[in-house]
């Protein structure tokens, strides 16, 4: 039963940034066999292979295996609890290189958009800066790659829309 998929408001799309695939595995907390599964990290004392992107929306998967699908540890200052719950608890992760990361700005989580390399940071305003801040150099983020052992993490502002980034190497 394949129905449209949930929306996610801080992971806008998962599909395109590879954490939910295409799949007939069946959900392990629901049964159902749904034509898409979660592939991101799951942080759980479970084990679990395979959940529906449904089951992680409405918090069900989360609350079943005691599960977390990112990892921040609390809201930044300004930052609503809800919205660090809504993030951890019912928002897709992604997988990075080293310890993934969510990035906030103006009061509220930031939407991922995906891996990017240096020619996608270097076009979404603000993400170049957003680096730089970090301590990389201009240098060091021209040899960024989508899939190479120096990756940007593209995320924009659900408010003002800039777009912001970190940097992780293999």
């Amino acid at each position: 039963m394949t129905r449209q998929m949930p929306v996610f408001r801080y992971h806008p799309d998962p599909l395109a940034t590879g954490s939910v695939v295409v799949s007939d595995d069946e959900c392990e907390r629901c049964g159902h066999s749904r034509g898409f599964v979660y592939s991101g990290p799951i942080y759980s004392s479970d084990e679990i292979e395979s959940l529906c992107p449904w089951c992680i929306s409405d918090g069900t998967a989360s609350e079943a295996f005691s599960a977390d699908f990112t990892t921040t540890d609390e809201a930044p200052s300004g930052v609503d609890a809800a919205v660090h719950d809504e993030l951890v608890h019912r928002t897709p992760g992604f997988s990075g290189w080293q310890q993934e990361r969510w990035l906030f700005h103006c009061g509220d989580g930031a939407e991922f958009v995906g891996r990017a390399g240096w020619a996608e940071a270097s076009a979404s305003p603000g993400a170049i800066d957003s680096m730089l801040r970090d301590g990389w150099t201009e240098d060091a983020l021209q040899h960024l790659s989508p899939e190479g052992d120096l990756t940007a993490y593209l995320f924009r502002c659900r408010r003002c829309r800039e777009f912001l980034a970190y940097a992780d190497s293999a």
